[in-house]
């Protein structure tokens, strides 16, 4: 078993949750990967962090949108690593509609990758970590954990059970030095964000300029896009001694948003 610590990141082929598997390879972590792209630049973006970093990355395909093959995913790193220390739930899809058109499958899809998923990973790494008497559970929620915005009405609910599960993991863990806390991210300007703008231009007849300052960034104080990097020093932040005594939270990284 390995010295260092080994973390699994869903949603790390790009966007926040490849950010955050960067933070954690540069502090010395072992990394799984999992998400969607193309095969080659996987394993490029693979290979690459290991040269630099000079810790063991893998990569697992697994579709989280099936229960079981979440489960086995966790199963899979914890046998490749000898153990499982961070978990870190990012993977999500969004769509914009209004409710009364929002298709079946689209709502379906987003509960199944943006809340359930979480659960099944949870639920499978939960064991170990209790055993191990440490764990640090990371689940990227959103400022819409916190807020809502018309036509995205599954995402704001998967968004808004995140925080209940965060909870609800976090006292059961407490007392096994097992953690959970959210991050709340408002608008990353993430390939997630790029592609719900031209929904969003259709849903509300607007121009792209008008969606991004607007719509976008209009919730923003600072009128900002939030960078990925902000987002993975949270999250390499709670997996350190000084955020030991953090659990249950949902840090807001959103520039202001949901402050009003």
């Amino acid at each position: 078993m390995s010295e260092r610590r080994a973390a699994l990141v869903t949603g790390s082929t790009s966007g926040i949750g490849l950010g955050i598997a960067t933070a954690f390879a540069k502090a010395g972590m072992d990394v799984t990967l999992n998400g969607l792209g193309d095969p080659a630049e996987i394993e490029k973006t693979r290979k690459g962090l290991e040269a630099e970093y000079g810790v063991t990355i893998r990569y697992d395909g697994a579709n989280l949108m099936d229960g079981s093959a979440a489960e086995a995913m966790i199963a899979s790193a914890e046998a490749a690593f000898g153990k499982l220390d961070v978990l870190v739930n990012n993977a999500g899809i969004q769509h914009v509609s209004p409710i009364e058109d929002f298709p079946i499958e689209k709502y379906n899809s987003i509960i199944a990758l943006n809340l359930s998923s979480a659960f099944h990973t949870i639920r499978a790494a939960m064991r170990g970590m209790k055993a191990r008497q440490y764990g640090r559970i990371i689940n990227i929620a959103s400022a819409h954990a916190h807020v809502a915005s018309p036509f995205k009405s599954a995402y704001v609910m998967a968004k808004h059970g995140i925080l209940g599960l965060t909870k609800t993991v976090a006292l059961e863990g407490a007392t096994f030095n097992v953690r959970c806390n959210a991050i709340s991210p408002g608008y990353v300007h993430t390939p997630l964000v790029e592609a719900q703008i031209p929904d969003t231009m259709k849903a509300r007849s607007l121009t792209r300029e008008q969606v991004i300052n607007d719509v976008l960034l209009a919730a923003q104080p600072t009128k900002q896009f939030v960078k990925v990097e902000d987002i993975a020093g949270v999250a390499l932040f709670l997996t350190t001694p000084p955020a030991d005594q953090i659990n249950g939270a949902a840090i807001n990284v959103d520039g202001g948003w949901t402050a009003a």
